[in-house]
């Protein structure tokens, strides 16, 4: 089967790596090696901002290639294939539609760095936003910053995630639109950018088909992926929508379910 396996998208949180953002280096490398033999590539495919994802890979991440930002940023190994481009207009409306509910804790996403507002998040949510952008600035006001805008990424209380969901989608149609995991984390998008639309970029590129890809995914925002693709797993942990997207169903992040499955298809 593996043979027929000419590229793996994998996302990240809640798939790929363990809770404490851990996952088995060594065990990794062994099985990239092989997938490399087999002329199949490795893409890493997350709502994240790349800066942080190439982290999770020292020394190597120029290797792989990246769908980050839901979609909004794409890599093959060292060239950037595509970044998203707001419009100012639609950039100014999702501000003020988030400045109108002061519960919203809002990150707008450049390319070049991703930003909060001061005086609209404290620094305890600066620090913990870190975590997910390793390039963030603060600003004293979104409208003055002078960067290629991707995407929003506004947290929001866990409880009323779909509540916002809906409001963004109805407020927003045609001009933008929020995909969501859960948790009170929704990413607001330019319409038709998300991970499958990243993939199909590289599909094209590397003259490969959907028939051939692998995904690998726990979260809402991982489904048109899923669907995407030839051969789709999600976790264990995921949620029931996103197992119903799916072909197959592996073990849960934390048992490693990618390294495993990956073992089987390519040992």
């Amino acid at each position: 089967m593996s043979q027929d396996i000419k590229m793996v998208a994998v996302d990240i949180d809640g798939t790929f790596v363990h809770a404490d953002y851990t996952y088995d280096k060594p065990r990794f490398r062994r099985i990239l090696s092989r997938m490399n033999e087999a002329g199949c590539r490795f893409v890493v495919a997350s709502g994240n901002q790349y800066y942080q994802l190439r982290d999770l890979f020292p020394g190597y991440y120029d290797e792989l290639s990246f769908v980050a930002e839901n979609g909004a940023f794409v890599k093959d190994r060292t060239e950037l294939v595509f970044a998203a481009e707001m419009p100012d207009e639609t950039v100014n409306e999702i501000i003020d539609l988030c400045r109108e509910y002061p519960e919203i804790q809002n990150v707008m996403c450049g390319l070049e760095s991703a930003y909060c507002q001061k005086g609209e998040v404290d620094g305890e949510f600066f620090e913990k936003t870190k975590i997910y952008y390793h390039r963030l600035k603060w600003t004293d006001d979104f409208k003055k910053v002078k960067d290629q805008i991707l995407k929003f990424a506004p947290t929001v209380p866990d409880e009323k995630t779909y509540y916002y969901y809906d409001i963004f989608r109805e407020r927003l149609a045609g001009k933008a639109e929020p995909t969501t995991s859960g948790h009170g984390s929704i990413d607001v998008i330019l319409p038709g950018c998300h991970k499958a639309s990243g993939l199909k970029r590289l599909v094209k590129r590397w003259g490969i088909s959907p028939e051939q890809c692998a995904a690998f995914g726990d979260g809402g925002n991982d489904i048109e992926m899923l669907q995407y693709c030839g051969y789709s797993y999600a976790m264990e942990n995921a949620a029931p929508d996103v197992k119903r997207a799916a072909k197959h169903i592996c073990p849960s992040n934390e048992e490693d379910g990618v390294l495993v499955t990956l073992e089987k298809l390519f040992f």
